[in-house]
């Protein structure tokens, strides 16, 4: 999707300060990081949110949360929140789906 932000950094279109890519998904870190250690992993696929995970499309989700372990682990990170927001009222403000993989801090409970 041309207009897409996350599609163009996907395609290289955007710099980004990456930590892993493959033929699936890329992970970066936050331009505005709300914790110490504060990164994305994206979908290279144009999906708008985790409502619009499908049959057709799921595996790359499964494929998401295993580099985000492979990630987590290869940095020393033993405690984590992953947050994907829907909608604008949840705080996505971009439609694409995305996993913020957040620590260094306490996270407190209840979000928000």
């Amino acid at each position: 999707m041309s207009d897409c932000l996350f599609c163009r950094i996907a395609s290289g279109e955007i710099p980004s300060s990456r930590l892993y890519e493959d033929e699936l998904c890329v992970a970066f870190h936050d331009i505005d990081p709300q914790a110490p250690e504060h990164f994305l992993v994206i979908p290279k696929e144009h999906i708008p949110s985790a409502g619009a995970i499908t049959p057709e499309n799921s595996a790359v989700v499964a494929h998401i949360f295993e580099v985000i372990a492979r990630l987590t682990t290869g940095r020393g990170i033993t405690s984590f929140r992953v947050v994907s927001n829907v909608g604008e009222q949840a705080g996505q403000s971009v439609q694409h789906l995305h996993f913020h993989v957040l620590s260094g801090r306490d996270m407190t409970w209840p979000p928000g």
